[in-house]
């Protein structure tokens, strides 16, 4: 991760991490979810049939930005 570059303001040495998820049910991390958010007769977010992937997260030392990166499927 050293040699990754912060988007906003160039800092480099990203350091790892993730975005959790505490919600009821919930894995502890966070996924991202192909296709525009759609609500269900509830209210919840329609999921059933579409790709899941795991979220990366990066955050920068200088600035504090994050960098989110959508890898492998879960």
């Amino acid at each position: 991760m050293d040699a990754m570059r912060c988007t906003y303001c160039g800092g480099v040495g990203l350091e790892p991490g993730f975005v959790e998820d505490a919600g009821e049910g919930a894995r502890g991390y966070a996924r991202w979810i192909a296709g525009p958010l759609e609500r269900g007769l509830f209210g919840g977010a329609k999921r059933l049939g579409r790709p899941r992937r795991r979220i990366e997260a990066y955050r920068c030392p200088h600035c504090g930005h994050l960098e989110l990166f959508a890898t492998e499927s879960v």
